[in-house]
């Protein structure tokens, strides 16, 4: 059974008016917290796109998650929950030699430090994590149940994708002959980005693609994929490119090797910009309505911000997509065989 458009677009709908109602909840408990402070767009936002100890759902004792905290000192390992560092009003306070300082825990005396928290990225990354196995392992219990029969339930969902990405990304940019050993990494990568970019749209979701660690991360493995998967052709074409004279091969392979880095470096700012600034867009359209204190606004705003909601979800299917588009290009060229 296929999925019908009308299901699609109603459940768009539903998950962008569930997302601005979070937000809109959200920034009315932030204003009505701060009686006699101006509010403050920027703090709010900062606030929201970056990393935490704490992972704030909703208003409220019972709307928080408070994270555990774990530390590596000269004192050993020390694990307890990051409430300690906030007191009844949640206010930051420092707990023993420890305080949270511009996101990060210092030692009140300087020492040294290393932390291991499980922040609310990565309490996030899990989550997707948990999601992605729960999906595919049951795709794959019910292909091994049912072999050869036509794909039902979510199946028939995640199976034209799936089909997609082999057929039309990894095929052509990979070859024939040498696609199937970099399709299960290619098919993780999209839905790894794909499954959190959706997570972070929702109301109290984490911004873990727009972390510029974590798309470090994706790229710097899609850059140790390629070269380790380098052959001796991917390495010709650099030092000793087919035709071309020697002096000037002097200026073509210093740029060469500045291109090996540019590529992964484009793919971690080409996914982290794009996901952050749709959300800092969104949560500056929500914040007017704060700025202005005008009920004329907020019509205007409220509109724009559902359809600034429905041009995410398709940004972050296109954003997974290109990823994965570029790093099967990058492994095709890597693998490719010399043409004589």
């Amino acid at each position: 059974m296929g999925v019908s458009l009308r299901k699609i677009i109603g459940l768009a709908g539903l998950f962008c008016l569930l997302t601005f109602a979070g937000l809109n909840t959200t920034f009315a408990a932030e204003k009505a917290g701060g009686e006699g402070e101006a509010f403050s767009p920027g703090d709010m936002i900062t606030h929201h796109i970056t990393d935490d100890y704490v992972w704030h759902f909703f208003d409220g004792h019972y709307g928080t998650l408070y994270l555990p905290v774990i530390l590596y000192t000269d004192n050993g390992l020390e694990v307890f929950s990051s409430s300690n560092f906030y007191d009844e009003h949640h206010e930051k306070v420092a707990y023993g030699n420890y305080m949270i300082d511009h996101g990060h825990i210092k030692t009140l005396d300087g020492a040294s430090v290393l932390d291991f928290s499980i922040t609310k990225n990565v309490a996030s990354m899990l989550v997707s994590i948990f999601l992605m196995l729960l999906v595919f392992l049951s795709i794959a219990k019910t292909y091994k149940k049912n072999p050869g029969e036509a794909p039902r339930g979510m199946q028939s969902f995640f199976e034209p994708i799936i089909l997609f990405i082999k057929d039309e990304i990894a095929i052509p940019n990979i070859g024939e002959k040498k696609y199937k050993k970099f399709l299960p990494f290619l098919l993780t990568l999209f839905f790894f980005i794909w499954f959190n970019n959706l997570l972070g749209l929702m109301p109290g979701g984490a911004n873990l693609t727009g972390n510029i660690s974590v798309t470090f991360v994706l790229a710097f493995i899609v850059l140790i994929v390629t070269l380790a998967s380098s052959g001796k052709a991917y390495w010709q074409h650099i030092f000793a490119m087919p035709g071309v004279p020697k002096p000037i091969l002097l200026i073509l392979i210093p740029i060469e090797l500045i291109g090996i880095l540019t590529k992964p470096f484009s793919l971690m700012v080409r996914l982290f910009a794009n996901i952050t600034a749709g959300h800092i867009i969104i949560l500056s359209l929500l914040s007017l309505i704060f700025i202005f204190e005008s009920v004329w606004i907020a019509p205007a705003s409220v509109a724009f911000s559902i359809f600034m909601n429905f041009l995410e979800l398709f940004v972050a299917l296109l954003q997974a997509y290109i990823f994965t588009l570029l790093s099967a290009m990058y492994f095709g060229a890597a693998v490719e065989e010399a043409h004589h």
